[in-house]
């Protein structure tokens, strides 16, 4: 089973604060929401996808030949 990451934990990996977390969930943005009974938790699958989306700017890596 993939670990879950609560609030706090998510917000000191992406250095935003838990209550841009909340805003974000409540406004529909951010990434996807797991809920267990009451407590809210976030999958790192559903984290990595979401940051993958938001990527901009900039060039892809070339590839070695």
């Amino acid at each position: 089973m993939e670990d879950l990451l609560n609030e706090k934990e998510l917000a000191a990996k992406l250095k935003v604060s838990v209550a841009a977390l909340r805003r974000w969930r409540l406004e529909g943005r951010g990434p996807r929401v797991t809920k267990v009974e009451r407590l809210v938790r976030y999958r790192e699958a559903d984290v990595a996808l979401y940051l993958a989306g938001r990527t901009a700017g900039g060039q892809e890596p070339t590839r070695a030949r």
